[in-house]
């Protein structure tokens, strides 16, 4: 039995290594409000990479709980990648919920971080006005600098686009 066993644990990124190394040319295909989005597996990983990096910047360490408010695209994924594969938790939460029941859940699981779609600007102040104060300290909204809504958010939580982060 000792023969058929990998000789090291299974990881989330060892998913993304796989398939940066043996298909870079495939690609993630989004739609996104201006478009299409074409992205290799190769691109994918360099940028969860840079990701994970960002987070640590943060302050997001192993096991902290990370949240996600965002649709299935490129974003989605390499964030999905950064996080687990820098040792934090991916809360990913459903953006069709009501206000009180995202607040529960972001308060619930402790997150301080959450990444969020542009276009979910308005729930998003909605949510953080009900948090505890000095439990969300960053949005990061997943767009560019250009697309970042002009939202009110409580004192002491940063805003920030993806893209620049």
């Amino acid at each position: 039995m000792l023969g058929l066993m990998q000789h090291h644990d299974l990881m989330i990124s060892d998913f993304l290594v796989h398939a940066a190394r043996h298909h870079p040319r495939a690609e993630i295909v989004s739609r996104l409000a201006g478009g299409i989005h074409r992205q290799t597996w190769v691109d994918t990983a360099r940028r969860a990479r840079q990701l994970a990096r960002a987070l640590g910047r943060l302050g997001v360490r192993p096991g902290d709980r990370v949240a996600t408010l965002a649709w299935n695209n490129h974003r989605h994924v390499e964030l999905y990648f950064a996080i687990s594969g820098s040792g934090a938790v991916v809360n990913t939460v459903n953006p069709r919920l009501a206000p009180d029941d995202i607040a529960y859940i972001l308060e619930h699981a402790e997150d301080g971080v959450l990444f969020a779609e542009a276009d979910f600007a308005s729930l998003v102040e909605q949510v953080a006005g009900k948090l505890p104060p000095g439990l969300l300290r960053q949005v990061v909204f997943l767009c560019d600098a250009a697309d970042l809504p002009g939202i009110a958010l409580p004192a002491g939580v940063a805003i920030t686009d993806y893209e620049s982060l």
